[in-house]
């Protein structure tokens, strides 16, 4: 078992992004938590934290943590102003030193128990993309009113029926990508915000990617406001029709 945990510290390494907005609250605990988990895996692993000029303080509480954690563990790369998910992504991506990418929401609605299981499905069957879904298995919601709830299953239901993109879970945000697959991936998507999800596994499945899917609990966030509001439903739909018309 420490050789094969020594080999692993050698080869593969796992890049964090974790794009934050107003996240205080919940950055220490959630980098506390992968901290553990990751040490207990005996996995490489480095946290990208990417603030979109937080105004309650987010990457004076990320300085903090990166003193605590060691500037090797704990990359801090902000920008000035809120940019959009997708472009998040690509920004972190351009720092990280891993050869596998996982992205993750940092309000604690993904739990860092499972990217071990992320990290066994990829090598089980070497897929190209792990994808947390809520809709198989053990998966599930928690935390959200019947109208959300309703929301979310409908929307995954529209994408699966316009879209079939071989995941069970389109609009989860909680993957593990090959980096060189994540890159292609980028290049090839256009959406923006809540939409970039989505396009990523139906862009997975036009060049042929394999994809596995792991159940997971999405808990709705302890700390801080929802960001879903009105403008993201409708940017939702208007992205789902452009794949639709485009893929």
């Amino acid at each position: 078992m420490a050789s094969h945990r020594s080999k692993e510290r050698l080869g593969n390494k796992y890049s964090v992004l974790l794009p934050t907005y107003n996240e205080r609250e919940n950055l220490p605990l959630i980098v506390w938590l992968l901290v553990k988990y990751f040490g207990e895996s005996g996995c490489n692993y480095e946290i990208i934290v990417i603030d979109d000029g937080s105004p309650d303080g987010t990457l004076e509480v990320a300085q903090q943590l990166q003193k605590i954690y060691g500037s090797d563990r704990i990359l801090l790369r902000p920008r000035p102003k809120k940019l959009g998910l997708g472009t998040a992504y690509v920004h972190g991506m351009q720092h990280a030193t891993g050869n596998f990418i996982i992205i993750m929401d940092a309000d604690l609605s993904h739990h860092p128990k499972f990217i071990p299981e992320f990290i066994r499905k990829q090598k089980e069957g070497n897929y190209d993309v792990v994808s947390g879904t809520r809709y198989i298995g053990s998966g599930g919601v928690y935390g959200w009113d019947l109208k959300r709830k309703l929301i979310s299953r409908g929307a995954n239901f529209i994408t699966q029926v316009l879209l079939r993109p071989g995941a069970s879970d389109l609009t989860g945000s909680f993957r593990l990508y090959k980096k060189e697959v994540l890159q292609k991936l980028v290049e090839r998507c256009v959406s923006k915000g809540y939409v970039f999800q989505m396009e990523m596994i139906v862009r997975a499945r036009q060049l042929n990617f394999t994809i596995g899917e792991v159940p997971i609990s999405f808990v709705d966030r302890v700390y801080g406001e929802s960001k879903l509001g009105g403008n993201e439903i409708v940017s939702f739909l208007k992205g789902l029709l452009t794949l639709f018309a485009t893929t």
